[in-house]
């Protein structure tokens, strides 16, 4: 069972009790109220047909858990990825048209691919480049640009799509006076409804509630017919064709770039979630196999006419606040889907636009997330300058929301570069207690007139050598007594290249001015690289020491006499 189990990873949920297949039965089901009218509302916003949304939450959510690691992570389509696929494609082809629904699944099948890949050969990691602040500037402008997105449709008038989203808003809030009331009734009540069961019966599916209501509404009234609003219509009744997406070699190169950015942002929203649900349910999460998962479902979603999908917050909430205790439960929900796409579509034909766009505004609400940017910006400054940046950034360049992100991703390297570039290096004084602090933090420390010890808090690679030799040769230079210069390794855990020839020179430079150079506390892993490059065998053996102290003791005992009276001296601390 083992050795299929890590091909076939939802081997591991058998065997089934009874008692797991009923929960899981009616957790699946849950999530498929919530799921059918939310992925027909992010169907909308990815510029896809509504019915398209069904295709999404079918196959691609049971394929994502049975091949991830993750019981409990809702997968399907959700708002900031169905909202990048709409910016990434708008600029081929215009939303709704064959031509743009043929990008869309071809888009998925290279998303798809590419995560795909990274789980195979375990580059998860890779995720990493997409900081935590760097998300959470994107997240909040991302959630407000799908808000402003959805407000022509409460409002019943049309919207423009130029290169620049801010141009397309204001033309919106123009038409104000032109605001189809029904339309505009239809959404406030759907939004009434959600807030209302949402405040007063949290365990109610609010969304299944506003849908049944404004759909009853809505033919009752002759909503579309009479009253002249926009609805679903007709949803072709029946499963998805099964076909290869159709490639347009002359768009893939621009197409991939966008697909890194649904792919690693995809991803970082579906690993944040399965983590969060990992730490309540204590089970074992693997990032990699997660983004087989992600990229097996994104693949065979391609091959059922949907459009890229992701880990879901709010339906993994409602999953496992639902009960559910193993995958079993999104193959119901998949299964609930598949009965709806076989029988139960007529009944969406009367569902209002304007409720599709309220379902999308209530949902994003969550994901304006101030806090989170203050709190970034207290944590680390930079990171409160990448998460501001980026956030500004993405509201800039919408639609085109890759550029914004991309911004966001490459600031926050840069500035990771320059927080590394100058590491906090300590000149040491010997406490009371014998140990070496900071004499900037602790001013009056006894310090050597024979010895400097300095503590250097970084890697030292190509990024910060520089800085790492001019603070050595000015502590040489504040010392002109001193004989030897101790740094106290601890913190360096890194030795590159670079580092290496820097320190090579340094110990032979400060040698010809009768200055020898001292570490204690280095790491395995910078001693080996010392030792493969021959700095070793220059600084010698006797010039290394596993702690400050011991270096400290053996450089006095070569001094004898000539500092037996140093305060700084570990031997007269201890008679002290």
């Amino acid at each position: 069972m083992n050795r299929f189990a890590r091909f076939l990873p939802f081997l591991r949920w058998f065997p089934l009790s009874g008692e797991t297949v009923r929960a899981d039965f009616m957790a699946g089901i849950t999530v498929a109220l919530v799921l059918i009218p939310q992925s027909m509302a992010y169907a909308q916003l990815a510029g896809m047909p509504a019915y398209y949304g069904l295709y999404a939450a079918f196959l691609p959510v049971a394929v994502a858990v049975m091949w991830g690691s993750s019981h409990q992570l809702g997968t399907g389509p959700v708002a900031v990825v169905s909202l990048l696929t709409a910016s990434s494609l708008a600029v081929f082809a215009a939303p709704g048209s064959p031509d743009f629904i043929a990008l869309a699944i071809m888009l998925a099948l290279l998303v798809g691919v590419i995560q795909l890949l990274l789980g195979v050969f375990k580059l998860g990691v890779i995720v990493n480049f997409l900081s935590h602040p760097v998300i959470v500037g994107f997240t909040n402008a991302a959630a407000i640009i799908i808000g402003l997105s959805q407000v022509s449709k409460l409002f019943g008038v049309p919207m423009g799509r130029s290169e620049h989203f801010i141009n397309d808003i204001i033309g919106v809030f123009k038409q104000v006076g032109h605001t189809h009331l029904p339309t505009l009734a239809m959404g406030i009540l759907a939004i009434a409804l959600m807030w209302g069961v949402k405040r007063y019966r949290p365990k109610w599916p609010g969304v299944l509630i506003a849908v049944a209501v404004t759909t009853t509404l809505s033919w009752g009234l002759g909503f579309a017919q009479s009253l002249g609003g926009q609805v679903v219509g007709s949803i072709p009744q029946g499963l998805p064709s099964l076909a290869l997406p159709a490639l347009d070699m002359t768009k893939l190169g621009s197409l991939l770039s966008a697909a890194l950015v649904i792919s690693l942002v995809g991803f970082m929203e579906a690993i944040s979630i399965a983590k969060a649900l990992a730490a309540k349910t204590k089970q074992r999460l693997d990032p990699n196999q997660e983004l087989i998962g992600q990229g097996l479902s994104n693949i065979i979603g391609s091959l059922t006419q949907a459009f890229p999908v992701s880990g879901s917050f709010s339906r993994s909430a409602v999953n496992m606040g639902a009960g559910a205790r193993t995958g079993m439960s999104s193959v119901f929900t998949a299964i609930f889907v598949l009965i709806t796409l076989l029988f139960l579509t007529p009944l969406l034909y009367h569902l209002p636009q304007a409720v599709l766009a309220a379902v999308i505004i209530m949902a994003v609400i969550g994901l304006v997330n101030v806090k989170a940017v203050i709190h970034a910006w207290h944590a680390q400054k930079h990171d409160g300058i990448a998460a501001g940046v980026t956030f500004a950034a993405t509201l800039a360049f919408a639609p085109h929301l890759d550029n914004g992100i991309m911004i966001g991703a490459g600031l926050a390297l840069v500035l990771y570069l320059l927080r590394t570039m100058k590491p906090r290096v300590a000149i040491l004084g010997r406490f009371p207690d014998g140990t070496l602090r900071d004499i900037k933090v602790n001013p009056g420390l006894p310090t050597s007139e024979h010895i400097v010890a300095m503590r250097f808090d970084g890697q030292l690679y190509f990024a910060n050598v520089a800085f790492f030799e001019d603070t050595v040769l000015e502590a040489v230079a504040d010392h002109p007594k001193a004989k030897y210069l101790l740094i106290v390794g601890d913190g360096i855990n890194q030795l590159d290249a670079s580092g290496e020839e820097v320190v090579h020179h340094l110990v032979k430079r400060l040698r010809g001015i009768g200055v020898e150079l001292v570490f204690s506390g280095l790491k395995k892993q910078v001693l080996d690289i010392m030792r493969s490059t021959h700095l070793f065998d220059l600084i010698g053996q006797r010039n290394l020491f596993p702690t400050e102290d011991k270096a400290i003791t053996a450089i006095y005992e070569r001094l004898g006499d000539e500092a037996a009276e140093d305060l700084f001296c570990p031997v007269r601390q201890t008679a002290q």
